[in-house]
């Protein structure tokens, strides 16, 4: 009964957890987004830049409420289905999201209002300062909530007394070993969600309007210039921290870098596997295709480089080597994917025709998703790599669930799937509405502008940017 609750326990945490991290993955980068069309609207004075903020900041509003909702839901649930697991390390990561509350929620809450409702109320510039703070909460929100599931993950300054992790050194609790590359990567992976969803996005409404007038998708078409700028700066250093991030697993976690790469014997010239078919039981690999030496190479950044294997540990500290496996790969295959569709971008706008390759702008659509996608499974890779801790190296997952009955935990799991079912399709369905009805035309966003700015740049000037390239 008690091993039926955990799995299911399990399952409603991974199922809330990850409906909630797609929402704060996708409103960190939007804000950013935001505060970027808002400082080349101040900038420049082109209407333009002003009809897409009031746009996306509807988008960001949607999903900024479904984030704080699900993230309700599932700070609740570590009280009643980890009890265990707050009480052993309630005393270190308590402070934590104490600290993320009063210092980026707070933030974000007060200045929300004034970004979302306040633009008629206030001046540019002051408005222009909301959505820098709402932008910066978000980052802020993001480095607190890093550094307690870093610790998780590398567990340090600390001491355990009568049961319980108490704090001894509070830099080394918040700057534990893992933390900054793994920061860095997240935030990374939140611009690459918004660049990817913008861009897709943008790129579904210049499809569905190819008969308009340039001017019906001036908008979209600036969206969609924007946010492939955002991919493709974001995408290289993405790969470039990610290998950071690899040589950091194999010195502080080993056993989920083995897992991984599905070694299972410590060795030397490791191949890079592309694919394979683990076998926990047996220990071994029932099919591989690989690179030989690759693995090696990229881990150690030696073709000679020692690699450790799953057999240095006991079988019951081996995390699930399959979930983790693929996982990584896909991860990485859709890493691979947003690099070849950024350079593939900087061709076309050579070419002058990033808006008219209707190939490229039906794979860009496609990509919507890809950002999601990856940050979810980079997730499970980060949580399932850690099993069977939950707290690494000093607290089991089996040892930090609470005492509930197989029943309990099932009636819980059924509300929150009928729950999240209505709740965020309501949700999705109004920002698919929103979307479909894309920004307002240019001349009709002037014509109702009541800030009475006049830009620098004449309407006729901007709409003759964004006639097609003839080459």
């Amino acid at each position: 009964m008690e091993v039926d609750a955990l799995l299911l326990s399990r399952i409603q945490f991974g199922f809330t957890m990850a409906f909630h991290i797609i929402f704060p993955s996708f409103t960190i980068g939007l804000a950013s987004f935001l505060a970027r069309l808002e400082a080349q609207w101040l900038w420049t004075g082109d209407p333009m830049y002003r009809n897409l903020y009031r746009f996306w900041v509807k988008i960001f509003a949607v999903s900024f409420g479904l984030g704080v909702v699900s993230g309700i839901v599932m700070s609740y649930q570590l009280g009643t289905n980890w009890s265990r697991y707050s009480d052993f390390t309630g005393n270190v990561l308590g402070p934590l999201i104490q600290y993320e509350v009063i210092t980026a929620f707070f933030l974000e809450a007060g200045f929300l209002g004034i970004m979302l409702f306040g633009w008629e109320r206030v001046g540019d510039r002051l408005h222009f300062v909301s959505t820098c703070m709402v932008a910066f909460g978000t980052l802020v929100s993001a480095f607190w909530i890093l550094s307690a599931n870093s610790w998780m993950q590398t567990p340090a300054g600390f001491v355990v007394e009568n049961g319980r992790a108490v704090a001894t050194d509070w830099l080394k609790v918040i700057f534990n070993p893992s933390f900054p590359i793994r920061y860095a990567h997240m935030v990374l992976g939140c611009f690459l969600t918004t660049a990817f969803a913008v861009a897709g996005m943008s790129a579904w409404m210049i499809l569905r309007a190819r008969k308009e007038p340039p001017a019906k998708v001036a908008g979209a078409r600036l969206s969609l210039s924007m946010a492939l700028w955002f991919a493709v700066i974001c995408t290289p250093l993405q790969i470039f921290i990610g290998d950071a991030h690899g040589l950091a697993v194999l010195k502080l976690q080993p056993t989920k870098l083995a897992a991984i790469e599905a070694n299972w014997e410590r060795q030397a010239d490791m191949p890079l596997l592309l694919f394979a078919i683990p076998n926990m039981k047996e220990e071994k690999n029932d099919f591989e295709i690989g690179i030989p030496r690759l693995g090696s190479f990229i881990l150690t950044h030696d073709f000679s480089g020692v690699v450790p294997g799953l057999k240095d540990v006991p079988p019951d500290q081996r995390p699930p080597v399959w979930p983790v496996f693929y996982s990584f790969r896909i991860m990485v295959a859709i890493g691979m994917a947003m690099l070849t569709l950024s350079l593939w971008s900087l061709y076309l706008r050579w070419r002058g025709t990033l808006f008219s390759n209707r190939l490229f702008l039906t794979c860009a659509m496609l990509m919507t998703p890809s950002g999601f996608g990856a940050v979810l499974f980079g997730w499970f890779t980060a949580e399932i790599g850690r099993q069977p801790y939950i707290v690494y190296g000093q607290l089991r997952t089996a040892d930090a669930h609470s005492p509930l009955t197989t029943q309990a935990v099932t009636t819980s799991l059924i509300a929150f799937l009928i729950a999240y079912a209505i709740i965020f399709g309501f949700g999705s369905y109004y920002l698919a509405k929103l979307l479909r009805k894309g920004p307002e035309p240019l001349e009709e966003a002037v014509r109702g502008d009541d800030i009475g700015r006049k830009p620098k740049r004449p309407l006729s000037a901007v709409n003759e940017d964004l006639k097609p390239n003839p080459a």
